[in-house]
């Protein structure tokens, strides 16, 4: 510990720690833009200066540390002169369509301005031409880009993708993949991180809000909406709500408000992909024990696309050890233009699926050619939580005061399991709940049902399960030691795949998210400043698990019904046809 004196209080702080860090941990704000605890230090925006007593310049308090008898002054006239003058400046380069902005409101750029009591701007010079490059997932306008090098930062170090970084340089740099090549032609993963992080409205999602109201208003169109787990512990709070807080029923009555004709649930297909995934892994484990023929271990989870384009980019020999299965939503679409089409006696060129995700790279899914059936996209349209918040707003729905209701039937009744698939180990945790009752007649021997080793956020996590006194068909089994692991974010998803590259993978069995914390914490979630909202989200999806009745993806009788209905089995010629995929390899680059 050192002393350092902060506008003349005298404290004592550990001497690893910055100014800002410093002033924080006594309750004293300093103005900042650029910076992000734990993910972003820089110090481009120099908003956060500091006066620092024998220094010949103000020092940017989130790079300067602390050091013994150091007397700084966050407030004075020098100080606040300055960051007023640096904000301006930052304007002079920056359009004032706010009004018009996706940001409008929650912009972090206009919030600074309101704190430093700027309101004019007194320069104006030559501007940037830029023009917007938008995609299926993400639109950039870097019109509105003030260098902060946030998405830098996450793209490179806690992503690892590095298809972002700053080109040119002076007044003619631009934050874009290499050459100002177009985001849709790189090896980008669409998982959307850096529009969570902009603190402007220079990366956002491609906006499809638009086509979601053509299709509630078209008579001739039912319009089918579902909604991915992590949405009902995030939505809440685009209204007020505390992060993790469980508005599930209160989405289903938004949902219906909205004019949706189906108010269905992606839980529902998250079991059916349990029953398929888990399947599809006892088959591959068989041939290898019993030695009946080529099965790739280990295997690994296909439900996030951010993480599919990813290895169809960086490992295209590994693609045959994804799981062929489709992700949930896009198998719940393939149902509605079938089944459910058949079921409700409708022409499936007549039924419009909208699919809430948390994520960016789902927009880019849908596009796929692999997402069809019949000719016809499995999902027509992906919005994320931010969309919806925006559509229940622009519609006058009170969410905060809203009666709970429920997803309809046949395709809204789900299990615990379903609900954690929204977060990192929680695919992995369904499929080990059924897979190991199907083998050996018991549940699995972790407490209340959770594998505790891969429960948190840690960045790779793993277990070993041993499998003893099996029921006669899976005899082999006895005795086998199943291996599995777990990752988020596409770091992680690296340090797994490069010992599968290697042959050196001990695993049978790996779940991969594509963003760190998994759904949770998608590109398409809400913003949040709280850092502990992570671990809020994870904590409100095992709540909304615990509270079921059912919590075993092969319980959920509606699932049973569609076997013995319409699918047959698990793995039959129909389940392929409808609810597999296959991967395409991809250039390294582009």
């Amino acid at each position: 510990m050192i002393s350092i004196r902060i506008n003349g209080q005298e404290i004592s702080v550990p001497k690893e720690m910055t100014i800002m860090e410093a002033a924080r941990s006594r309750n004293i704000s300093i103005p900042n833009l650029c910076y992000l605890k734990n993910v972003h230090q820089f110090g481009a925006c120099r908003i956060c200066v500091v006066e620092v007593k024998g220094a010949k310049t103000l020092q940017a308090s989130c790079m300067t540390n602390v050091s013994q008898g150091m007397e700084i002054f966050t407030n004075s006239d020098k100080v606040r002169k300055a960051r007023k003058v640096l904000y301006e400046l930052l304007l002079s380069d920056h359009p004032k369509d706010c009004l018009s902005c996706k940001r409008n409101l929650s912009c972090e750029l206009q919030e600074l301005g309101k704190t430093l009591g700027v309101t004019q701007t007194r320069f104006e010079g030559e501007r940037i031409e830029h023009g917007n490059d938008s995609c299926a997932a993400i639109t950039r306008d870097m019109s509105k880009c003030i260098l902060c090098r946030r998405c830098v930062t996450v793209c490179n170090q806690i992503q690892g993708v590095g298809i972002l970084n700053a080109q040119n340089r002076g007044f003619n740099t631009v934050i874009s993949p290499a050459m100002d090549l177009a985001l849709g032609t790189v090896n980008c993963a669409f998982c959307g991180q850096c529009t969570i992080v902009c603190p402007v409205g220079a990366l956002r999602e491609t906006s499809s809000t638009g086509a979601v109201w053509e299709a509630i208003n078209n008579p001739k169109k039912r319009v089918i909406v579902q909604v991915a787990p992590a949405i009902r512990v995030a939505i809440g709070e685009e209204f007020g709500f505390e992060p993790g807080s469980r508005v599930t029923g209160k989405l289903a009555h938004a949902l219906r408000l909205l004019g949706f004709d189906d108010i269905f649930d992606t839980n529902f297909t998250a079991d059916l992909t349990i029953m398929e995934e888990g399947t599809e892994l006892l088959e591959r484990i068989e041939n290898v024990v019993l030695k009946k023929g080529n099965a790739t271990l280990p295997m690994i989870t296909s439900c996030s696309p951010g993480w599919i384009k990813y290895i169809e980019h960086k490992y295209p020999d590994n693609l045959n050890n994804l799981s062929s299965c489709k992700s949930p939503h896009t198998m719940l679409g393939a149902l509605a233009k079938s089944y459910y089409a058949n079921k409700i006696s409708t022409d499936p060129k007549d039924i419009f699926v909208v699919s809430v995700m948390p994520c960016t790279a789902k927009k880019y899914e849908i596009s796929r050619e692999e997402m069809k059936n019949d000719g016809l996209a499995n999902v027509d349209v992906v919005i994320t939580t931010r969309e919806l918040a925006e559509m229940i707003r622009e519609a006058g729905i009170d969410f905060k005061t809203l009666e709970d209701e429920d997803f309809d039937s046949p395709l809204g009744m789900s299990s615990g399991a379903a609900d954690i698939f929204g977060l990192t180990g929680g695919v992995m945790e369904a499929a080990l709940r059924t897979v190991y009752e199907l083998v050996t007649g018991r549940e699995i021997p972790f407490d209340e049902l959770h594998v505790t080793p891969i429960v948190g956020l840690d960045q790779v996590k793993s277990a070993s399960i041993k499998i003893e006194n099996p029921i006669s068909a899976y005899a082999f089994l006895d005795g086998v030691t199943v291996n599995v692991a777990v990752t988020s974010g596409l770091k992680g998803a690296k340090i797994l795949m490069t010992q599968i590259a290697n042959g050196e993978s001990p695993y049978h069995f790996i779940e991969v998210m594509g963003c760190p914390g998994g759904c949770i914490t998608g590109g398409g979630q809400p913003r949040s400043d709280d850092l502990d909202v992570r671990a809020k989200r994870l904590r409100g999806l095992y709540t909304e698990d615990e509270s079921k009745v059912l919590r075993k993806s092969h319980e959920n009788p509606f699932v049973q019904s569609l076997y013995s209905d319409f699918l047959g089995h698990p793995g039959s010629h129909i389940s392929h046809d409808l609810l597999h995929t296959t991967y395409t390899k991809r250039g390294r680059f582009n």
